[in-house]
């Protein structure tokens, strides 16, 4: 293993392990502070829980990056030879580390305190979308659309503000969120490191190393729930991320800057399915229910720990052609990568239209309207129906 393989392994072992110690502190003292998912309505758990989770998936990475990046630029004599030129470019970016560490605390601190005092959508929204455009105007966005820089400053807000409320909405059961943003941070980081970006990545593995040490807790049955101080973190930290770091560089296909697309897939697409369910319903796209992807395959006859595992495989099927699209030459090589995405959410649409004319078409009759009500022949269908 090379240095920079060791350094990647160390961000991740020493992330993993301070994560957990701060997600074990926050679990003691979370209940104190009314941070606490109680049981009933929608709600799946049986017991109280914990909420603070991302306070300590937060705190991880900012503790790390900065201890790091004191430790490696202080103690940079003592580095090999060949990871000094690392650190100076790390230097030279750590103006937009700051910002994206100051952002991403700040929707974090709203999570919080819309964990504790429940905020209205219309206000999470508005500071949602004023955090990623404060994100744009500091001069980031996505290169796919440089010839009209108005049009790459909106894909970027909606993008960010679209990926935070996709985790918002992912964290319906107990360790989805997590092990699906465990799965994109890695898929990111390959992605990246692929075409030799090397500071985003570091960012990103640090990120899942915090996000493994809180799983530690949040697996089924879960003890601490990341609420969504951890959920809008992690959507906010993911989306920024994919916007500074480079899928593509001069000698790669300009088709990698597709792959966050890939990556993300099943997270849009639990987002988008949700919000159709709700619009047709005629309900506000923001109305908390059990209509998500998760919840529709438990109705399906999955328990809960299967239907993580099932979305987090299919996260992986989607997002592993990520790691191919930087060296895509021909545009048929591109569309056999996105078709291969696209089969495996066709995939998951058809069971899922199928599933549902079934259970139509096996439904019991509805009981007859003209009935005998005699005595000896009245039943009560109440206790019957189910």
């Amino acid at each position: 293993m090379g240095n920079l393989g060791l350094i990647a392994f160390a961000l991740i072992t020493f992330s993993f392990l301070l994560s957990t110690l701060l997600c074990s502190i926050v679990r003691r003292v979370a209940p104190r502070l009314g941070l606490v998912d109680k049981p009933g309505g929608r709600k799946a758990h049986k017991a109280p829980t914990p909420l603070g989770g991302g306070v300590g998936i937060w705190l991880t990475v900012v503790l790390v990056l900065c201890t790091v990046g004191a430790a490696a630029w202080l103690g940079r004599s003592a580095l090999p030879e060949n990871l000094v030129p690392y650190i100076g470019g790390a230097w030279l970016r750590s103006g937009r580390l700051i910002l994206l560490i100051g952002l991403s605390t700040l929707i974090m601190l709203m999570g919080l305190l819309d964990d504790r005092f429940a905020l209205g959508w219309k206000i999470r929204l508005l500071v949602q979308f004023g955090l990623a455009a404060w994100f744009v105007l500091n001069g980031e966005q996505v290169t796919f659309f440089q010839a009209n820089r108005w049009v790459g400053a909106l894909v970027t807000i909606f993008w960010i503000v679209g990926l935070t409320n996709s985790f918002n909405f992912l964290d319906n059961m107990d360790g989805l969120a997590a092990s699906v943003g465990l799965i994109a941070a890695l898929l990111f980081a390959g992605a990246q490191v692929a075409v030799g970006s090397l500071f985003v990545p570091a960012v990103l593995l640090v990120l899942a190393g915090s996000l493994l040490g809180f799983l530690v807790f949040n697996r089924p049955p879960a003890r601490l729930f990341m609420g969504d101080a951890g959920s809008n973190f992690l959507g906010f930290m993911l989306g920024t991320l994919t916007v500074e770091g480079t899928f593509t560089r001069e000698g790669f296909s300009p088709i990698a800057v597709l792959a966050p697309l890939l990556v993300m897939a099943v997270p849009l697409y639990d987002t988008f399915s949700v919000v159709m369910i709700r619009i047709r319903e005629g309900r506000s796209p923001f109305q908390p229910d059990r209509c998500h992807l998760s919840h529709r395959l438990v109705d399906r006859g999955l328990t809960s720990p299967m239907a993580v595992l099932t979305i987090d495989l299919i996260t992986l099927a989607a997002g592993l052609g990520a790691l191919l699209l930087h060296r895509v030459r021909q545009p048929m090589e591109a569309i056999v990568i996105l078709a291969q995405t696209t089969c495996v959410l066709g995939i998951v649409a058809v069971l899922e239209a199928h599933s549902n004319r079934s259970e139509r078409r096996h439904a019991p009759a509805p009981p007859e309207k003209n009935v005998d009500t005699s005595p000896e022949h009245t039943t009560d269908h109440r206790a019957t129906s189910a």
